[in-house]
């Protein structure tokens, strides 16, 4: 008898340890089983790992510390290659299927009746559609509350094996920009750019991003989100990057903004201040303070510079392991964001100045971890301009 081959990415101690805390914390909640939507719940419980939780999927965790999956039969052998999940059951693809209805009678099963359960209701996986379905199925049997945060709370703080892969991550982010670094220059199409930066990460052993690669010059270095449609930068241009190097589904995002050709004087005023910003910033995330005040001491850099009216409500978020269809994580940095940092934290802090009326753009950003004694940056990169 042979055994069954897994593609496991953590010891299976540290995987029990991550279940007796998730159980630990529902007991706190007074919930006697957790209903998890969120893939990257899942794939931090377990290891498993897939993107069908577009479709209807949910991984049951009982206060015993029971594990059962209920999933489509395009998944089954995904969740014996890569998961500690042994119990799977598979709900039939059909005109009219009722998924939901399956899994009221896996929890009947389980002897859930009348007790309360927590769901990942935030979870790009249960629409609101399926949300709808869910809640019609388990009303009068079960009682439902909202436990969307409490792994996202516990995944928030990295474990040493954790934080390894972020590292690599890291080291493949450097790679990645120095790939466009070395390709960035007048004439170049953007697509050429984009398909070094991913050729580095792949060639590493690095995964796909849970997010698009940002990329955009000419008009488009004024955005921070992916947009289709590639050009070929001009002699005088300004190029806005925004990716991750990514490892086992870790992150570790950072984001430039380099000038191609002539250095506008105002551009080297708007680098000097993000530099500024991005010190203060990571100065301010210090285990045991509130994280809202890394935006606070950003603002209070950018705004004295005099771009207050170019900086965006929001300055970063934390990363870690996450999937389509976007790389931030809970929690992110604003204003009045009173999570406090602890160590094991990693935060993306992006600086981030756009002048629509003046159409210019400066953006400076790196992925750091929270240590006993603050951020300790994870990209070895200059923060130096790049200019091409």
């Amino acid at each position: 008898m042979t055994t069954r081959a897994r593609n496991l990415h953590f010891p299976a101690a540290e995987l029990e340890a991550r279940r007796r805390a998730t159980v630990a914390a529902m007991e706190r909640e007074g919930v006697f089983a957790l209903l998890m939507f969120r893939q990257e719940s899942m794939y931090w419980l377990t290891g498993y790992d897939t993107f069908g939780y577009v479709h209807f999927q949910c991984m049951v965790l009982t206060a015993d510390g029971r594990l059962v999956l209920l999933t489509r039969s395009a998944d089954r052998l995904q969740a014996a290659f890569t998961s500690i999940v042994e119990d799977v059951r598979i709900w039939v693809d059909r005109e009219g299927a009722t998924p939901e209805r399956d899994l009221a009678d896996i929890l009947r099963e389980l002897g859930l009746s009348g007790k309360t359960l927590g769901v990942e209701y935030e979870a790009y996986g249960l629409t609101a559609a399926k949300g709808k379905r869910l809640d019609a199925a388990l009303e009068g049997d079960f009682r439902l509350v909202d436990q969307s945060g409490l792994i996202s709370a516990l995944r928030a703080v990295k474990s040493p094996a954790e934080l390894a892969y972020v590292r690599r991550a890291a080291e493949l982010g450097d790679a990645a920009l120095a790939a466009a670094e070395a390709r960035a220059a007048p004439g170049v199409f953007e697509g050429d750019i984009l398909a070094d930066m991913h050729g580095a990460i792949a060639r590493g052993g690095g995964d796909d991003p849970a997010n698009e690669f940002i990329i955009g010059s000419g008009p488009g270095a004024l955005m921070c989100r992916y947009y289709s449609g590639r050009r070929t930068l001009s002699a005088d241009d300004l190029l806005t990057l925004e990716f991750a190097g990514v490892y086992r589904h870790y992150h570790a995002a950072l984001m430039r903004t380099f000038v191609i050709g002539h250095l506008d004087p105002r551009i080297a005023a708007m680098h000097a201040a993000v530099v500024d910003a991005l010190h203060a910033a990571e100065a301010a995330l210090v285990p045991g303070r509130p994280i809202g005040e890394v935006f606070d001491a950003h603002a209070r850099v950018v705004d004295a510079a005099g771009f207050q009216h170019a900086r965006l409500n929001a300055c970063g978020y934390s990363l870690g392991t996450t999937f389509a269809p976007n790389w931030m994580d809970w929690p992110m940095f604003y204003t009045g964001q009173s999570y406090e940092a602890r160590p094991g934290n990693v935060f993306f802090i992006h600086i981030i100045l756009f002048d629509a009326r003046e159409g210019l753009a400066m953006s400076l950003a790196r992925t750091s971890h929270v240590g006993e004694r603050g951020a300790e940056p994870l990209s070895v990169a200059s923060l130096d301009l790049v200019r091409r």
